[in-house]
């Protein structure tokens, strides 16, 4: 009797910002006043210090709780927007993550199925997997993508047993020329195809065709599916293809577009953490992908389990703080140049042999404790900054550490390019004190006692070699409600 597989865990990142569509709008109303019709809703963006790799890095945090990272055998990350191409960004996320160091990581990119096409892979091959995916796509100014795209992550933990989270039934691939957007290798923006065709020829033919293939090899019926998501196609393709399959209206999930947008290879999986949230045990959840053809994946959902304490997709959604400013979205993606005076003149250079003789405190934010006097310091160094005892540091995780602002200085001065700089000493619940950057603040600031929680980010960008410094940041807790 084989041994079920499927998902143990999940997790998700969306950035706190959301830009308000209508203000897109009205900032091309001049010139391309048709765009008023995409102008509902917010997209999620992220901050200048924010890409795939952080996103994915918060992503697989979230679902990792209470998990054992050292059990990983392998880990992917499916994006078309991946920081570097000739850098194995899988192998910077688990790095972050304190993954063992025989974790077999790859990329998996090229089209906006990769995510999925990715999670069908491995719940053929066994093993504990953790498959994220990311996107943070440019898009031209003025354009439908610029509207209608937004950034996120997802990640999964797959594993076998008879406790998942939801078992993997079954697969089913559709591999055609059929193309409704593309983006050559070496292009920012993609060039996209005219939407009623893509609809008539592509969603309504190729994604009934390979969601029925599956429900018949798996003995269902349309009626059976219980969540059905779709990602790719345009707006309200769901629905679209949901009616020609057969599947009912309330099946079909909310495909977060006007509150996210549409994330690219992370969407499918944003669909499916979603259905894991909703799905009660027994559910039929089926997730499809089109693009150059379809992916379809099936899962039936298990016991909900204990809580971990997750964020997922619905905490993340509830941590949003809206924004009006169209030119500090631009600003942060790269698509303006603010001028930002002398104090930004630096170079950048990461010394790459340093980045590795301290890997471990950069990438997983370790300190040491002292094995004399109980001190947690951070950097690591060769003496306690207490005690002054020589050789006596311990490793001391500080990443998953909660923290509190014991003082904050909102700074206009110092360079940032999200000004002010908030800077200040965060005290650590295990003792530890550390003066820190703090991100994610909202317009009422921030205040003494603050709690505080890490997050992995962009900490200098090398715009001269093309080069880009992660380390931690705090930011504010925010609860459920989002308050």
């Amino acid at each position: 009797m084989s041994t079920a597989i499927g998902i143990r865990s999940f997790g998700a990142y969306i950035p706190a910002r959301r830009m308000q569509r209508s203000e897109i709008a009205k900032a091309h109303a001049w010139a391309l006043p048709g765009l008023r019709g995409l102008g509902k809703g917010e997209k999620a963006f992220c901050s200048w210090d924010e890409d795939v790799i952080t996103m994915a890095v918060e992503a697989s945090r979230d679902c990792l709780r209470g998990q054992d990272v050292n059990a990983l055998a392998r880990l992917c990350l499916a994006s078309t927007s991946a920081p570097f191409a000739d850098v194995q960004n899988a192998t910077l996320i688990a790095s972050a993550l304190g993954a063992p160091r025989n974790v077999a990581t790859s990329d998996q990119t090229a089209s906006t199925r990769a995510g999925l096409s990715a999670l069908s892979h491995a719940c053929q091959s066994g093993g504990s997997q953790l498959l994220v995916a990311g996107e943070k796509r440019r898009t031209k100014l003025g354009s439908a993508q610029e509207m209608l795209f937004g950034d996120g992550a997802a990640a999964l933990l797959l594993g076998s047993g008879d406790d998942l989270l939801a078992t993997y039934l079954g697969s089913e691939s559709l591999s055609v020329p059929f193309v409704d957007h593309f983006r050559e290798s070496n292009s920012d923006y993609e060039y996209a195809w005219e939407e009623r065709w893509i609809r008539d020829e592509g969603v309504g033919k190729l994604v009934p065709e390979a969601v029925n293939a599956l429900l018949q090899r798996l003995g269902k019926t349309a009626a059976d599916v219980a969540h059905f998501g779709l990602a790719g196609g345009g707006p309200r393709a769901d629905g679209f293809a949901a009616k020609k399959i057969g599947i009912a209206d309330a099946a079909v999930l909310p495909d977060l577009r006007n509150n996210v947008g549409d994330t690219g290879a992370a969407h499918s999986l944003l669909l499916l953490t979603e259905a894991l949230e909703r799905a009660q045990a027994g559910d039929l959840i089926i997730i499809a992908a089109f693009a150059q053809g379809c992916e379809v994946i099936a899962f039936e959902m298990g016991a909900k389990g204990s809580d971990t304490g997750r964020s997922g997709l619905a905490g993340n959604l509830a941590r949003r703080h809206e924004e009006t400013a169209y030119m500090k979205m631009l600003s942060f993606s790269g698509e303006i140049e603010v001028e930002w005076g002398m104090r930004s003149e630096t170079d950048q250079k990461t010394a790459l042999t340093q980045q590795y003789r301290v890997a471990d405190q950069t990438f997983e934010f370790v300190g040491g404790k002292c094995r004399d006097c109980d001190t947690i310091q951070f950097p690591r160094l060769p003496n306690c900054v207490n005690c002054g005892a020589f050789d006596t540091q311990s490793p001391a995780p500080l990443a998953d550490e909660k923290a509190k602002v014991l003082t904050v200085t909102a700074d206009w001065l110092m360079f940032s390019q999200s000004p002010p700089l908030y800077m200040g000493l965060s005290q650590f619940d295990n003792g530890a004190r550390m003066l820190m950057e703090i991100v994610d603040v909202g317009p009422e600031g921030i205040d003494v006692g603050t709690p505080l929680e890490m997050t992995f980010r962009i900490k200098e960008l090398d715009k001269m070699r093309g080069y880009r410094r992660y380390f931690w940041k705090a930011r504010p807790i925010v609860s459920a409600a989002g308050e």
